[in-house]
């Protein structure tokens, strides 16, 4: 097995144990916002808190985003902070990202907190059809033409 491989196979599992789906979601969801409060468009205004508001929520989406990958064991309070934080973003970050951020923010933390940590690996169907025509195959007794008439 080459090194690229075992790294290969040690992210995959690494993977595996976490949500890592929302976590990603949830972190490029912040990420966006926060480019989108760079962007250099008149419809953009920063008063005050607001503004502060306005870079405050996004970042701290993206280090939910990041303790979900890094903590998964708090994956449900980390999910439930995002989403509101998601959610405030409509009114502090132009709209949550100009909807963008806000629902891959939103998205992240569904799936985050759906994700279930002891779950059965899934099996294909083509795998599963396999295995049951193979039990099938031993199920059923073998013809032998030493019983009947010649």
């Amino acid at each position: 097995m080459t090194p690229a491989d075992q790294w290969r196979s040690d992210f995959r599992a690494w993977r595996g144990r976490r949500p890592f789906v929302g976590g990603v979601l949830l972190a490029l969801g912040g990420a966006e916002i926060l480019v989108t409060m760079k962007a250099p468009l008149p419809v953009i205004l920063h008063i005050g808190m607001q503004g502060l508001a306005g870079y405050l929520l996004p970042t701290l989406m993206l280090v939910c985003g990041l303790l979900i990958l890094f903590n998964p064991a708090q994956r449900l309070f980390y999910s439930v902070l995002a989403v509101l934080l998601s959610l405030g973003t409509w009114v502090t970050s132009n709209l949550g990202g100009f909807m963008v951020g806000l629902l891959l923010g939103v998205v992240g933390s569904c799936v985050t907190f759906g994700w279930l940590p002891d779950q059965e690996p899934r099996v294909s169907r083509r795998k599963r059809r396999k295995a049951a025509q193979g039990a099938e195959a031993l199920r059923q007794p073998p013809l032998s033409g030493a019983g009947e008439p010649a």
